[in-house]
This record gives C-alpha cells, structure tokens and sequence, in this order.
C-alpha cells in the first residue's frame, strides 16, 4: 500500500531534514542578510517539504507531477545559494548538504516518474 499522508514519503523526510540544516547553517549568518540570502535560503529549503505535500494533495498525476518539478528547482535554488553563500564566505562549502540536495532530486525525479506512469496519455 502507498503512502497514507505526505509525511510518510521518504523524500518528504529528507527535504524536511534538509530544511532544518539549512535554518541551523544560516543561524550565523550577517544581521546584513536577514533579507538577503539567509532569508531566501530558509523560504527555498521550506518550500521543497511543503511542494511535496501540496502534489502529494492534487488529485490528478499532472498537477501531482508539477509540484514535484517545482520542489526539484527549490533544491537547485538551494545549490545556487550554497555556492553564493561559500563565495561571500557566510559558510564553508558542505559536499554534505550537496550529497543531500542531489539525493533529494533523485527522489523527486523517481517520484514524479512513478506519478506519471499512473497518468493517462491525452496527446
């Protein structure tokens, strides 16, 4: 049997994971980037938990799908950031975060193929 609520999916878990790094690692951040990158780091981890759980709740394998397309551009925001965020020397580049953040796109991936082989072809 599936999953029953959006918190039993295993990418859900890892992206909610991952959100509570990335608020721990921005913690230290410059008072000059509470509006800067540390906020667009903390709004792009929290939008990858909640994209799952908004496709998890669409009734058709397209609307599905798409939430899961836009959870995956959340995790290569975060990428970007990461970079950005090394480069101004607010952190140090964690292959860690990257091996999560790649992990969490396979999962997406997976999971918006496995929703799309339920999706009837209407072309």
């Amino acid at each position: 049997m599936g999953a029953m609520r959006f918190t039993d999916l295993r990418v859900w878990q890892a992206a909610k994971e991952l959100c509570d790094q990335i608020y721990d690692r921005t913690e230290s951040f410059p008072v000059s980037e509470e509006y800067g990158l540390k906020s667009q780091l903390r709004r792009a981890s929290v939008s990858i938990p909640s994209n799952i759980a908004e496709g998890f709740g669409r009734w058709t394998p397209r609307d599905q799908a798409r939430f899961y397309e836009i959870a995956k551009g959340s995790a290569e925001e975060i990428r970007s950031l990461l970079i950005v965020s090394a480069s101004r020397g607010f952190m140090k580049a964690d292959p860690n975060l990257d091996r999560r953040i790649d992990a969490i796109c396979g999962m997406l991936f997976n999971l918006r193929r496995r929703v799309l082989l339920k999706s009837p072809r209407t072309w």
